[in-house]
């Protein structure tokens, strides 16, 4: 039996103006997956995350997140949604990683001391937990961020690039980390420009440019479906668009960006 979508996006709009930042967006997210959601800078993305997490109203359209329409002051179940979107503008400079945490947990009454250890673990953050968050690198500021987003143990994370500012180590703990949740359940809807990331991670992916989606589906399925017109083109020394050694993700969306 088919599982409902745990995200549904129905012909979304958002206009500012006569600017058209998301037009005709539709999406479904399965419960489990991670999904990746791509697209060049002013493509809509933050503009639709915001939108899924009660922020700011559509135009028009509607988004469904556990079977509830979410609007502006109608986010109640959010509460089991965690996100990570601009995540040094969340840090208080003069609270510890830990203080943090017990600020959250103010807001979930179910999350108590041992689960913030759970957690802090979890990022990688137990010895610096201690410390003032002022004094954290870029890269510790996302992995409190995270911390801050899972501490309630939501099903749906909602994350807007989690790698920025960390060294290649961390960005493997990081993919590390999203594997672990999804197989244990939580659905991830992850917003990244760092597409061999993605293409380690996700099994699908939306691609999103002006505001529509131009492709999605499966990461192998649209690599294969791309790969016999973009190999027509290896011959042509004018287009920088394709890698000669082989079609992965990354020229995939640089072939569909600047084409669309």
């Amino acid at each position: 039996m088919n599982q409902e979508p745990i995200v549904r996006l129905k012909n979304l709009h958002k206009n500012f103006g006569c600017v058209k930042a998301v037009e005709d967006v539709c999406l479904d997210i399965q419960p489990g997956e991670i999904f990746g959601f791509l697209g060049p800078n002013g493509a809509g993305k933050t503009t639709t995350i915001a939108m899924m997490l009660g922020l700011i109203h559509s135009s028009s359209g509607q988004i469904e997140i556990m079977g509830e329409k979410i609007t502006p002051g109608k986010t109640k179940i959010l509460g089991h949604v965690g996100a990570l979107v601009g995540a040094s503008s969340a840090i208080i400079p003069y609270l510890s990683a830990r203080e943090h945490l017990k600020l959250v947990a103010r807001l979930h009454p179910d999350v108590d001391a041992r689960r913030i250890e759970e957690v802090l673990d979890m990022v990688n953050l137990s010895d610096a937990a201690g410390r003032k968050a002022g004094k954290y690198s870029t890269g510790m500021k996302q992995r409190l961020g995270m911390a801050m987003a899972l501490v309630h143990k939501p099903e749906l994370l909602i994350l807007d690039e989690p790698t920025n500012g960390m060294d290649p180590a961390g960005m493997r703990d990081m993919r590390l980390l999203l594997t672990r949740l999804a197989s244990e359940g939580v659905t991830i809807f992850l917003s990244s420009h760092l597409l061999h990331e993605v293409e380690q991670v996700c099994e699908r992916v939306a691609l999103l440019n002006n505001g529509r989606v131009i492709a999605d589906g499966n990461v192998a399925t649209l690599i294969k479906r791309m790969t016999p017109d973009m190999q027509t083109q290896t011959t042509n020394p004018t287009n920088p668009v394709i890698n000669p050694a082989g079609v992965d993700l990354e020229s995939v969306f640089l072939q569909l960006t600047q084409t669309a």
